[in-house]
């Protein structure tokens, strides 16, 4: 009896090394888009729209007490100062930079971070930082204000601003990337965007 024998293909199969290739191509193809999407998604959401009115909201502070927006906004206008609060210094260190230049402006700066009151009590502490910072731990207000997932920030704000007029309109959104904004920065691109008068 003959037998036949069929011959395989060798190592150097120019057909098994483009199927080869074929399937590295797909299995790097997907993980690639994935991080495509997922910084593309942070990088566009720094420069969300912002709504026309403010929500409502209140929150208990650092100092134990209940402040609202509504009770803010009977003394001006305010800006609200999301941050990514306990592990991040400028963030806390971005507060009294802001606080007696705003006071001056007329604004109040409501600071308003996610992490429990007693870790954020202690970090204030740390800065001198003796004005009461509302604690939003659900993130409720955060997201209201459109402020959870800038920069790639999942579960927390990253270092935002929303200037809310004593009419309860919203004047002015910024997102930065960076955790520390220096006051005159800070105020040259507000007053050109309200067309204030520094």
């Amino acid at each position: 009896m003959t037998r036949t024998l069929t011959k395989r293909p060798s190592r150097s199969d120019p057909r098994k090394r483009r199927t080869s290739a074929l399937r590295w191509f797909g299995f790097l193809l997907i993980p690639t888009l994935l991080v495509l999407l997922v910084v593309f998604s942070a990088n566009t959401r720094g420069e969300q729209a912002a709504p026309d009115r403010a929500t409502p909201f209140e929150l208990v502070a650092t100092n134990g007490q209940m402040i609202s927006l509504d009770e803010t906004l009977a003394a001006g206008d305010a800006l609200l100062y999301f941050s990514m609060g306990a592990g991040c210094d400028g963030c806390f260190a971005q507060i009294p930079e802001l606080e007696q230049a705003l006071s001056e402006r007329g604004i109040t700066l409501v600071p308003i971070m996610v992490d429990p009151p007693l870790v954020i009590g202690a970090e204030a502490a740390r800065f001198g930082i003796e004005m009461p910072i509302l604690i939003d731990a659900d993130t409720s207000v955060s997201r209201a204000y459109g402020m959870i997932g800038v920069y790639g920030h999942a579960d927390r704000p990253s270092h935002s601003f929303t200037l809310v007029r004593q009419t309860g309109e919203i004047a002015w959104v910024r997102h930065y990337a960076e955790m520390f904004v220096p006051a005159e920065s800070l105020f040259d691109e507000l007053d050109a965007a309200i067309g204030n008068q520094s």
